[in-house]
């Protein structure tokens, strides 16, 4: 661990607290295990089908929140602190944004617009906006510097680009694009 992840450990919330802090804000939230859920086994399935198999990691490395619930992958136990508490920002801002849209049309927007498959600008939004949380997350508690980690970048422009997440934003130029402005954003913001 680097003396700029010592710090962010220090001064973050604990997963722990995290997960009470957002179950005062979701009553009802808790995590289950993706193995320990039907529901969860089923939603592999369909995605392998879906994705041509190109999505074979949703059970072992992908969290996902329905409803109030975050589903945690394979990996959970294992995961360091600091990772689980950027995971949860992530997600937290997903449940916010089924608190701001209602279930209904969050389902909807996340699965239809414009097609569920190569071009789901309705995802696409939705995951921008948890991304630049997980972006600022990572700068706060590891450093800038761990937020422009060539590997984070591969890994997240992959999520948009690639099958995992249904090829839901295959514009790579303008995935690279938006991660540049977060960055540029949180840079300004930390010289302010």
């Amino acid at each position: 661990m680097t003396a700029t992840e010592r710090e962010g450990l220090a001064k973050c919330t604990s997963s722990a607290e995290l997960v009470a802090e957002i179950a005062r804000e979701f009553p009802g939230f808790r995590l289950v295990n993706k193995r320990d859920s039907p529901f969860s086994l089923a939603i592999d399935r369909a995605l392998r089908l879906v994705t041509f198999g190109a999505q074979r990691a949703y059970l072992t490395h992908y969290h996902t929140v329905i409803g109030k619930t975050l589903y945690t992958p394979d990996t959970w136990a294992t995961t360091g602190e600091l990772d689980r508490v950027v995971v949860l920002r992530h997600e937290r801002i997903h449940l916010r944004q089924r608190r701001r849209y209602g279930l209904p049309l969050m389902a909807f927007l996340y699965l239809v617009p414009f097609f569920p498959l190569g071009l789901a600008y309705g995802r696409a939004r939705l995951e921008w906006e948890a991304y630049e949380e997980t972006l600022r997350a990572t700068a706060e508690l590891c450093g800038l510097e761990r937020a422009r980690s060539p590997v984070l970048r591969a890994g997240i422009v992959k999520r948009f680009t690639g099958g995992d997440y249904g090829w839901m934003w295959p514009f790579r130029r303008q995935v690279e694009r938006w991660y540049d402005r977060v960055l540029a954003e949180l840079a300004r913001g930390q010289t302010s």
